[in-house]
């Protein structure tokens, strides 16, 4: 069964223009058909198209199915943006489908890229949600500075992953089961010494992914990963 994003259906019985255009002009999809919707909030909603008029679809929910937490915790990743936007996508894609809380891009010293487009990585997050039949979107902030992200504090336990020397444990032997957890990914040139000993004094732990120099977007991914394997336990 086909499922829509619909974040407003509490207040609204019709798909949101995108989604009525997909389902009455590239499905053809009609009165009387059954169709799947979701909030994005965590919800799922079993429905009936029971009306199309022009580029509008209406619809008449017929049941509500909250879906329970798909692992333990809240993940949080924070990474500095590729310079190349296709490669933030498809991590953006990959870290939905596994499975994240939150996501949000940093400027940092060393960044090469200081926009970002909100509207396309949430068309990119949203379809990457219902292809993993999921009924939460993940939280997704726009471009903030090392700093200010930094100084807003976060409950749970704060990792940075970064390529100085030092003593560091494995994410994986670090992150607790079912604590909240947030990790930070620096910029293909690394975050600045001066951004490391920031977020060292302000509680996070250095830790290491491995032995292999990551490219930025699989460093994000493999973080995701790890926490998500360790909220299942």
């Amino acid at each position: 069964m086909w499922l829509f994003y619909t974040p407003d259906i509490q207040d609204e019985m019709q798909l949101p223009e995108e989604e009525a255009g997909h389902c009455i002009r590239v499905l053809r999809m009609k009165e009387g058909d059954r169709i799947r919707l979701t909030d994005g909030k965590g919800a799922f909603y079993d429905a009936v198209i029971s009306a199309v008029a022009g580029k509008r679809c209406f619809v008449h929910v017929e049941k509500k199915e909250v879906q329970e937490p798909l692992w333990k915790g809240y993940l949080h990743i924070a990474m500095a943006p590729t310079k190349l936007m296709d490669r933030n996508e498809w991590f953006l894609e990959k870290a939905v489908e596994i499975g994240v809380n939150e996501v949000t891009f940093l400027k940092t010293d060393h960044s090469e890229r200081d926009v970002i487009k909100m509207d396309r990585v949430e068309k990119i997050a949203v379809s990457a949600m219902k292809q993993s039949q999921k009924a939460t979107l993940p939280v997704l902030n726009e471009m903030t500075s090392f700093r200010a992200f930094i100084e807003r504090g976060f409950d749970g336990d704060k990792f940075i992953a970064h390529c100085e020397p030092g003593s560091k444990v494995l994410l994986q032997d670090a992150v607790v089961p079912g604590h909240n957890s947030l990790v930070l990914i620096g910029p293909e040139g690394d975050f600045s010494p001066s951004e490391i000993e920031m977020a060292l004094k302000a509680g996070f732990k250095p830790i290491s992914l491995g032995p292999s120099r990551l490219r930025t977007e699989t460093a994000a991914l493999v973080a995701v990963h790890i926490m998500n394997l360790a909220g299942q336990k």
